[in-house]
C-alpha cells in the first residue's frame, strides 16, 4: 500500500466539470486544497469554482499532460473517460484510483465480469454481439428482460426493456452502439446502495446504505435509513466491502443492489466514484462522500460515516427547477443545492435538495406536500 499523502496547498485535477466534479472541488477547497477541472464546458459546474480550468475534450492528449503537470493527484467524476488519456497522465502524476477500475466501470460486461469473478451475487445474464446472439440469449433469459448496452449507458439510456419476441428486432438495432447485456428482469423488493471508500493506505469506511426510489429510470429519491432490515443492511454492506477488496479500490465506490423479497441481494451496478444516491451524505453524515472522496485520494485518514439524522433528498430536474425556485421562500430547513448548469432541460440534473428530519417518513411527506415533484410519472420497476 501506498504512503504517499497529498497535503493541503497542493492542486488536485478533478477530470470532467459536472455536478459531482463541483462538489468534491467545494470540498477540496474547504480543507485547503486548489482545484483544476477539464472539461470542455468553458463554464462547466466544476469549472465555475476552480481554479484553473482546462476547456477540452476528455481524450485530449495535450489537455491531459497540461493537467499532470499542474497537479499533484487526480481523480475522475465519471467513467467516459478515454483510458489512454488517462493512462497519459497516470505516466506524469499520482492517480490512484489507477485506469483498471475506470476500464471495469465503464463496460457493463467487464463490470459482471468482475463482480462474478470476486464471487458475488449478480442477476442472470448474457451478453451478445450479434443479433442472432442476441436472440438466443433473450431465448435463454426468457421475457421479460433488458437490453443494456455495454458502455455508454446512464439514467436509463442505452436501455431497452423486451416483453416479447416481437421487440426482439427493435432491441438489435442497440447493436449498432457495440455489444450488450441481456438481463433477467428481477422482481426486486427495494433498489439500494452502498457508497464505500477507500484510501491508498487500506483504510476502508462504509455510508450508511440508501435506498433509492427511480422514475423513468433516474434517481427521483434517496431515503436514509433505507427501510430494510437490519441483516439486508448487514449483508449489503458487506458485499460493498468484499467487492472494493477485490477491485484493490482506491477513491469512492458506488454500489448499486437490488434487494430481493427473500432476502438475497443481486449486485446490479458499480461507479467508482461519488454518486447522486450519496448526496443525502453532506448534512446527513459527519463527513460527505465528496470530502471522504478527497481524503482518500489523497490518502490521508477517513472520516467518521455514521448517519447523525434520518434524511430525503431529492434531485432537481429541468421540469422542477422553476417550481423550487417560486416556492424556495416557504421552504424552511431545506437543503437546497443547485449546480450552476445553465439550461434546464427535462430530465437534467439541475440540482438536489436534502431534508433532514426526525423520521424518514416526515421528510417524505413535507415533499409530497410541496407538489414541486407532483407531475412526475410512477417509479419504474427496472433500471
Amino acid at each position: 500500500m501506498s504512503r504517499k499523502v497529498i497535503l493541503p496547498g497542493r492542486t488536485i485535477g478533478i477530470i470532467g466539470g459536472g455536478q459531482l466534479g463541483r462538489m468534491m472541488a467545494l470540498s477540496a477547497k474547504a480543507m485547503g486544497y486548489r482545484i483544476a477541472v477539464l472539461d470542455p464546458n468553458p463554464d462547466s459546474p466544476c469549472g465555475q469554482v476552480a481554479d484553473h480550468k482546462i476547456i477540452a475534450p476528455y481524450n485530449s492528449s495535450p489537455a491531459m499532460k497540461e493537467l499532470a503537470e499542474i497537479c499533484d493527484v487526480i481523480t475522475y467524476e465519471f467513467e467516459n473517460i478515454d483510458e489512454n488519456a488517462l493512462e497519459i497522465a497516470a505516466n506524469r502524476t499520482w492517480v490512484p484510483q489507477g485506469v483498471q477500475l475506470l476500464s471495469i466501470a465503464k463496460d457493463r460486461i467487464k463490470e459482471k465480469t468482475a463482480i462474478t469473478e470476486a464471487g458475488l451475487p449478480v442477476a442472470p445474464y448474457k451478453t451478445a454481439r450479434t443479433a442472432a446472439e442476441l436472440a438466443d440469449a433473450v431465448n435463454e433469459i426468457g421475457f421479460p428482460c433488458v437490453v443494456k448496452t455495454a458502455t455508454g449507458g446512464y439514467d436509463g439510456k442505452g436501455q431497452y426493456v423486451l416483453k416479447n419476441d416481437r421487440e426482439i428486432d427493435a432491441a438489435a438495432d442497440m447493436l449498432k452502439q457495440g455489444p450488450c447485456v441481456i438481463e433477467k428482469w428481477v422482481s426486486f423488493e427495494k433498489e439500494i446502495s452502498v457508497i464505500a471508500s477507500r484510501n491508498s493506505s487500506g483504510e476502508t469506511a462504509v455510508f450508511p446504505v440508501a435506498e433509492n426510489i427511480h422514475k423513468k429510470n433516474i434517481l427521483h429519491q434517496t431515503i436514509v435509513p433505507a427501510r430494510i432490515g437490519k441483516e439486508a443492511v448487514q449483508q449489503a454492506m458487506e458485499l460493498a466491502v468484499r467487492l472494493a477488496d477485490a477491485l484493490g479500490m482506491v477513491g469512492t465506490l458506488a454500489v448499486e443492489m437490488f434487494l430481493m423479497r427473500d432476502g438475497s441481494i443481486y449486485i446490479n451496478e458499480i461507479a467508482p466514484r461519488p454518486h447522486n444516491s450519496g448526496h443525502f451524505t453532506i448534512e446527513a453524515c459527519e463527513t460527505s462522500q465528496f470530502a471522504q472522496h478527497i481524503k482518500a485520494v489523497c490518502n490521508l485518514p477517513l472520516g467518521k460515516t455514521e448517519l447523525l439524522h434520518p434524511a430525503v433528498m431529492v434531485n432537481v430536474l429541468g421540469e422542477h427547477q422553476e417550481r423550487l425556485l417560486v416556492k424556495l421562500p416557504e421552504l424552511r430547513n431545506w437543503n437546497v443545492h443547485l449546480y450552476g448548469k445553465n439550461e434546464a432541460k427535462v430530465g437534467r440534473k439541475m440540482g438536489h435538495a436534502t431534508l433532514v428530519r426526525d423520521s424518514a417518513e416526515q421528510a417524505l411527506l413535507e415533499v409530497e406536500k410541496s407538489g414541486i415533484w407532483a407531475s412526475n410519472c410512477m417509479p419504474a420497476n427496472g433500471k
